[in-house]
């Protein structure tokens, strides 16, 4: 049986219990996350918990790195900052090795979104710079890539991520193949099969196979319906609860055989009091896409396929048997311990 390195990121937020669920099919954990200032200083994870629950379990830990400010706010100008201070990315080097050192850590996960075009190749050589020094010391160094299927492929997410540059920098590049389905977007499936494949044959043209983690979402949405561009949220919710809905509201859980995902629609019963006092009774319809033992087949089917490295699951904070089934069906997980 091929032997697969299983990553999963996880908040601190995550229940002992959950967690524990986990470790025995992980191979990393990716503690979410640090964030940094403008100087290069690293803004502190309070994460020991979740590390020592790892390395008592044979897994090893890997520090996030987001350019996340003090108010834990995401901002593109940080990567800027950074990245175009030689004296920041030194600084950033040493506070990255001495959080690695002093919490027993396995390595580090850059993830740096929506990276200036202008910043495309600083972010590479930071990341090259960092295996550089960290990787004789033992350290692990990775990276977390947009979903592309072309070198440059325009937008805001896709432009300051270089496949070929990052696939020599880092140890391993972690694919962000999920997300098509989003909060904001219309109701569709998260990580569609058709669309993961074109995101992996590109990766694989830039990327050796064997440095390459496949994005796996651990999650689905539900979408009140009808979708309003700029107004629809959806809500974000495990696929157990999606079950748990399907069966509530008596709907039949359809297969799309393009996206390999499981979906659903139905409707629910919304009761709004009048100022007279009596209740007016209405109903809005839902549609929800989400993932199942089906849909984890068929992404395992394509890291076998393309003789990828392992996965990446975004996120642990749900235990989930039919991925954690899939995985162990397909694949044996490799312990860094």
């Amino acid at each position: 049986m091929d032997e697969i390195i299983v990553n999963g990121y996880v908040y601190p937020s995550v229940q002992p219990e959950v967690l524990q669920s986990w470790l025995a099919d992980l191979s990393l954990i990716a503690t979410f996350s640090y964030g940094m200032t403008p100087e290069g200083y690293v803004i502190p994870l309070n994460d020991e918990k979740l590390i020592e629950a790892a390395n008592n379990a044979g897994v090893g830990s890997m520090m996030v790195l987001t350019p996340m400010n003090e108010m834990g706010q995401f901002s593109e100008y940080l990567v800027s900052d950074v990245v175009e201070n030689p004296e920041a990315v030194d600084r950033l080097l040493n506070e990255i090795l001495y959080v690695m050192r002093t919490k027993n850590l396995f390595g580090v996960d850059f993830d740096f979104e929506f990276v200036p075009a202008k910043n495309r190749d600083q972010y590479t050589e930071l990341v090259g710079k960092a295996a550089e020094r960290f990787n004789p010391e033992g350290y692990l160094v990775t990276v977390a890539l947009a979903p592309k299927t072309s070198a440059n492929q325009p937008g805001l997410l896709y432009q300051g991520h270089d496949y070929a540059g990052m696939g020599q920098a880092a140890n391993f590049a972690l694919l962000m193949t999920y997300e098509w389905g989003y909060t904001y977007g219309p109701p569709m499936a998260v990580a569609p099969i058709n669309k993961v494949r074109e995101v992996i044959a590109y990766g694989v043209s830039e990327i050796p196979p064997e440095k390459i983690l496949m994005g796996i979402p651990n999650y689905g949405y539900d979408w009140k319906l009808p979708y309003v561009q700029k107004e629809s949220r959806a809500e974000k919710i495990s696929n157990e609860e999606a079950v748990a809905r399907a069966a509530q509201y008596g709907a039949e859980i359809q297969f799309d055989e393009v996206a390999q995902s499981p979906h659903y629609n139905y409707w629910k019963q919304v009761t709004t009091p009048k100022e007279d006092g009596t209740e007016e009774i209405s109903y809005e319809q839902h549609e929800v896409w989400f993932e199942d033992a089906r849909s984890y087949k068929a992404k395992m089917d394509v890291v076998k396929e393309y003789g990828l490295a392992g996965i990446s699951i975004w996120n642990i904070m749900d235990y989930d048997p039919n991925l954690v089934g899939e995985i162990t069906k397909a694949f044996s997980v490799a312990k860094v311990f």
